[in-house]
C-alpha cells in the first residue's frame, strides 16, 4: 500500500526584515530585567533629541533666512563633517552596535549577500540614525524654502542616501579596523595610522578657526561647491541644484553616491567574511627561549616585574597582559594617546587665540597655568574613565575571581595598578609635550600635577561606577562593538564619571589660579599625593561595595545570548 507523500512546506527566503525583527527580539531581552538600562536608554534618546533638534536648526536656518550661499555651504560642510563623524567617532569613542553579532551565522546557510542586506537593514534601526534623520531633515526644509516643493522632494532623497552613506561608512571602516586588529603583526601599525589621523584634527581645526577669521565667503562657496561633488557632500545637496536650476547633477550625484555605498558595502562583505570565520592573516609563532626564574616568573611581563609574588602581583600581571593582548582594551589605550596629545594642544593653542600671518599662526593671546590645568584635567579624566565598565571587558571570565574568593579592596588596587603600568607614561609624555608645545618647561609640574591628580580622581569614581554600573559586551571579535542599548549606556556611564572626575579635580585649578608662581614648584607633589590618596580611597571604599555586589556584578557583565 503506497503511503502519501506530503509535499514539504516551502523554505521561506531570508529577507532584511528578518534581521530587523531579530534586533528588535534582542533589545528587547537585553532591557528585560534591566531597569537602569532602560532609563539609560531613554535619557540617551532624549540627549540625542536635543542634539538633533539642533542640527535641524542649523541645516534649517539659510532656507528661513534665503541665503542660498549659507545654504550651500551647510549642506556641503555639515554633510561631510556627519559622514567624517560616522567614520572617525566609532573608532575612538562610541562604538558600533552589534546586537547581531556576525560570527553568529556562520553556521546558517546565508548567502553573503543575505548576510551583508540584512545586517545593514538592522544597523539602521537604532538611535543615532533617527537622530541624524531629524537634524538632516532640516535640509529638506531649506531646500523647500528656496527652490519650491521638488527641491524638497529631491532633498529628501539625497539626505535617505547620505544616512545610508553614513551607516555604510561606519560599518566597513569598523568592521576592516576590528580585522586588522586581530593580527598581531599590524595592531601597532594600525594604532600608529589612527593616532596620525586624530591627533591631525587640533591643528587642521587652528587652520579652520584662523581661515574663518579672514574668510573669503565667496571662495567658501566655490569650495563647498567642489565638496558637493564628492561623496561626502553628493547626497546632501541635490535639493540645492535643484533649487539653483542645476536638475541635471541630480542623477550624477546620486550615482556617485550609490557607488560609494556598494564600494563600502563591498568592503565591508569582504572583511564581515573574516570575521565569521575568525580567520586572521598571522605567521607561525616562532619558538622563544623559556626565560629564567621557573614557571611562576614566566607569568609576570617584564613591565611588572617589580610587583610581589602573591595574589596581588598575579592579578596585576594577568590585567597588564589582557590590557596589551586584548584588542578591545588596545583601542581604549590607543584613545588616550590620540586625544591626551591633540585635546591640550587645540585648548592651550586655539583657547590663546590664532590669527594666520605672513610667518604663519601667531598667537593672539598668552596661554595661562589655569587654561593649562583645565587641559590636563579633562586629559586625566579621559584616562581613567576608561576602567567605567573595567569588569565589563572580563565577561564570564569573571566568574573565576569570585570563585578564588579575590578581595573587592584587591581587586580593585591590582587592576588600577595594571592600568596605570600603560597610561602614567602616556601621561607624561602628554606634559612634557604640551610644556615644550607652549614654549613654557617651567610649566611641566603644573600640567604633570594635574594630570596625576585628576587621573587619581577618576580612578577612585570609576571604582564606583564599575561596580554599580556594570554592563556585559559582545562576544565578538570587534573591539569596537556594542550591544544595543550599551551604546547609550556607555555615553551616559562616560559623561557621568567625567563630571563626577572633573569636579574631584577642581582643587587643581583652583589653586593654580590662586598660588601664582609658587604652584610652579608644588603642583606636582600635591598632585601626585592628591591623585594617589584619591584613587586609594577609592579602592578601600568601592572593594567594599564589590565584595557585597559579586553576584549581581557577574551576573551584568555576563553577555545574554
Amino acid at each position: 500500500m503506497a503511503v502519501p507523500v506530503t509535499p514539504a512546506e516551502p523554505v521561506r527566503a531570508v529577507s532584511p526584515r528578518h534581521f530587523v525583527r531579530l534586533k528588535l527580539r534582542v533589545m528587547g531581552n537585553n532591557f528585560r530585567g534591566q531597569n537602569w538600562r532602560v532609563a539609560l536608554f531613554v535619557v540617551g534618546v532624549l540627549v540625542g533629541l536635543w542634539f538633533a533638534a539642533g542640527g535641524f536648526l542649523m541645516f534649517a536656518a539659510p532656507g528661513f533666512a534665503d541665503e542660498p550661499r549659507y545654504a550651500v555651504m551647510a549642506a556641503a560642510f555639515g554633510g561631510g563633517v556627519l559622514v567624517l563623524g560616522w567614520l572617525l567617532l566609532p573608532l575612538v569613542f562610541f562604538g558600533v552596535d552589534e546586537t547581531l553579532d556576525p560570527a553568529r551565522f556562520a553556521l546558517l546557510p546565508l548567502t553573503r549577500r543575505t548576510l551583508v542586506t540584512g545586517l545593514f537593514a538592522a544597523a539602521l534601526v537604532s538611535v543615532p540614525v533617527f537622530a541624524v534623520l531629524i537634524a538632516v531633515a532640516g535640509l529638506v526644509v531649506s531646500a523647500a524654502l528656496l527652490g519650491g516643493a521638488a527641491a524638497g522632494v529631491v532633498a529628501a532623497l539625497g539626505v535617505l542616501a547620505g544616512v545610508l552613506l553614513c551607516v555604510a561608512a561606519s560599518r566597513a571602516v569598523t568592521s576592516a579596523f576590528a580585522t586588522m586588529l586581530r593580527s598581531r603583526r599590524v595592531r601597532d601599525l594600525a594604532a600608529v595610522l589612527l593616532a596620525v589621523v586624530a591627533a591631525s584634527l587640533g591643528p587642521l581645526q587652528l587652520v579652520v578657526l584662523a581661515a574663518v577669521r579672514t574668510a573669503d565667503w565667496d571662495r567658501l562657496v566655490g569650495v563647498a561647491r567642489i565638496v558637493g561633488w564628492t561623496p561626502f557632500g553628493a547626497p546632501w545637496t541635490i535639493g540645492l541644484d535643484v533649487a539653483e536650476g542645476r536638475a541635471w547633477a541630480v542623477p550624477v550625484k546620486l550615482l556617485i553616491t550609490a557607488a560609494a555605498i556598494v564600494v563600502l558595502l563591498f568592503w565591508w562583505s569582504r572583511s564581515l567574511e573574516s570575521a565569521m570565520v575568525g580567520a586572521a592573516g598571522s605567521a607561525p609563532s616562532k619558538a622563544r627561549r623559556t626565560p629564567t626564574g621557573g614557571a611562576v616568573a614566566q607569568l609576570f611581563p617584564r613591565a611588572v616585574g617589580w610587583t610581589r609574588r602573591d595574589r596581588f602581583g598575579a592579578l596585576v600581571a594577568r590585567e597588564c597582559r589582557y590590557w596589551w593582548r586584548d584588542a578591545r582594551r588596545r583601542a581604549n589605550l590607543i584613545t588616550i594617546a590620540v586625544v591626551g596629545i591633540f585635546v591640550p594642544v587645540m585648548v592651550n593653542l586655539g583657547g590663546a587665540g590664532f590669527t594666520a600671518g605672513a610667518e604663519g599662526f601667531e598667537s593672539a593671546g598668552d596661554p595661562s597655568p589655569v587654561l593649562l590645568s583645565i587641559s590636563m584635567l579633562f586629559v586625566g579624566v579621559l584616562a581613567s574613565v576608561t576602567l567605567a565598565n573595567q569588569f565589563g571587558f572580563d565577561g564570564s571570565a569573571y566568574a573565576a575571581n569570585v570563585v578564588a574568593g579575590v578581595s573587592g579592596r584587591l581587586e580593585l588596587r591590582a587592576r588600577m595598578a595594571a592600568f596605570s603600568v600603560y597610561v602614567l607614561p602616556m601621561l607624561g609624555v602628554v606634559a612634557l609635550i604640551i610644556s615644550a608645545v607652549l614654549g613654557r618647561p617651567e610649566w611641566f609640574g603644573v600640567a604633570a600635577g594635574a594630570l596625576l591628580a585628576a587621573y587619581g580622581a577618576g580612578l577612585a569614581i570609576n571604582g564606583f561606577i564599575s561596580v554599580l554600573g556594570a554592563y556585559s559586551l559582545p562576544e565578538t571579535s570587534n573591539p569596537f562593538a556594542m550591544n544595543s542599548g550599551s551604546g547609550i549606556a556607555k555615553s551616559m556611564l562616560t559623561l557621568l564619571s567625567m563630571v563626577a572626575s572633573a569636579a574631584a579635580a577642581v582643587p587643581m585649578v583652583v589653586a593654580a589660579g590662586l598660588l601664582g608662581d609658587g604652584w610652579l614648584w608644588l603642583a606636582l607633589p600635591v598632585g601626585a599625593a592628591y591623585g594617589a590618596g584619591a584613587a586609594l580611597l577609592g579602592a578601600y571604599l568601592a572593594g567594599d561595595v564589590l565584595d557585597r555586589r559579586l553576584p549581581e556584578l557577574l551576573s551584568a557583565v555576563t553577555p545574554r545570548r
